[in-house]
């Protein structure tokens, strides 16, 4: 089931990249894709149209409700950008043929995609052997996906004695809360849901103890990097702008609530949602242990995953040429 629904989807992201790519940026217009339910600070400075005023054109802006979608937009050259792609739908795309690249890296959130087991089975890390046989609700091929994989090898359960179902997670959050699924993964508002009705089996630390790690990047199809590198400067600068902004306090509640309204999310759910969540700088991005490094490496460790559970059926020798420093080194000078 898994690795129908994932190498399935690879397939046909590959097949559209062999068909007719109408590249928006050449009717003076990009479309950028971004989640809902996932509040970030780049939504302010979207509200504020920072963006369209930057690149001197007009911007799509297309909520899509996980990763694998984008990569597929990206594909069919519907999308040129794609803010917040998790790396495992990243890395199943990169695997499977297409040519997209990271450019930034867009939050980190330890804590902001878990999986959650329903209170009635009263089953956490110390009893998490007594999942095998249950019912999980996934969205596979994303980042939910991978640390679902890893945690469950950590606790030495065959995904093979699981009946895994592909879900989004507000799906996932619906069929736990009418206990059609036993636990289910997911991320954003999706999961803030799951946790109304059971308990995670692992806290962020934990995860990140394990080297389970969870970020998002900023992707975009290689051909548009190469052909609107200035353009792609200006998008990733105003994102770098907005972080700063959030991060040291300056736009406070004032800010939050923009984030809040652009992201489908009440003031309180935003709040709680991105306390989770961590923005690095562009020095940060840039260094050693993200981008500059570690970034490559981890793709590599979530492919080598994949293939093993029969999820995508190869992996790249390196994920080094799927990172594209150049327009974030430009953006910092900017």
């Amino acid at each position: 089931m898994i690795k129908k629904t994932v190498t399935g989807f690879v397939a046909g992201a590959v097949m559209a990249m062999t068909g007719q790519a109408a590249m928006a940026d050449g009717h003076g217009e990009i479309t950028v894709a971004y989640f809902l339910e996932w509040p970030m600070p780049f939504l302010a400075a979207k509200a504020e149209g920072k963006y369209e005023e930057a690149l001197g054109k007009k911007i799509n802006w297309v909520s899509f409700e996980t990763g694998t979608a984008m990569s597929a937009a990206m594909a069919s050259g519907d999308v040129q950008i794609s803010v917040s792609q998790g790396v495992p739908p990243f890395v199943v795309a990169a695997s499977g043929g297409q040519d997209i690249q990271v450019v930034d890296v867009a939050v980190s959130y330890s804590d902001n995609d878990n999986c959650v087991v329903h209170a009635d089975l009263e089953i956490d890390k110390d009893s998490a052997g007594e999942l095998a046989g249950k019912k999980v609700a996934v969205p596979l091929g994303t980042a939910a996906h991978y640390g679902f994989l890893r945690q469950m090898d950590h606790f030495g359960i065959d995904v093979s004695t699981l009946s895994v179902v592909d879900m989004a997670p507000p799906e996932g959050a619906a069929a736990l809360s009418q206990k059609a699924v036993d636990f289910a993964c997911g991320y954003g508002g999706g999961l803030g849901r799951m946790k109304e009705y059971g308990n995670v089996l692992l806290t962020g630390d934990e995860k990140e103890a394990l080297g389970i790690l969870v970020f998002d990047v900023t992707t975009v199809p290689a051909a548009y990097a190469a052909e609107n590198g200035e353009e792609l400067t200006k998008f990733l600068a105003i994102t770098a702008a907005a972080n700063e902004k959030w991060n040291s306090g300056a736009g406070g509640d004032e800010m939050l609530a923009v984030i809040a309204e652009q992201s489908g999310m009440d003031m309180d759910a935003a709040k709680s949602a991105i306390a989770t969540m961590k923005f690095p700088s562009v020095d940060d991005q840039l260094s050693e242990t993200w981008l500059g490094g570690n970034a490559a490496t981890f793709m590599k460790g979530v492919a080598d995953v994949f293939v093993t559970a029969g999820s995508i059926d190869a992996a790249l020798d390196s994920y080094e040429g799927a990172v594209n420093t150049a327009p974030l080194k430009a953006a910092k000078g900017m």
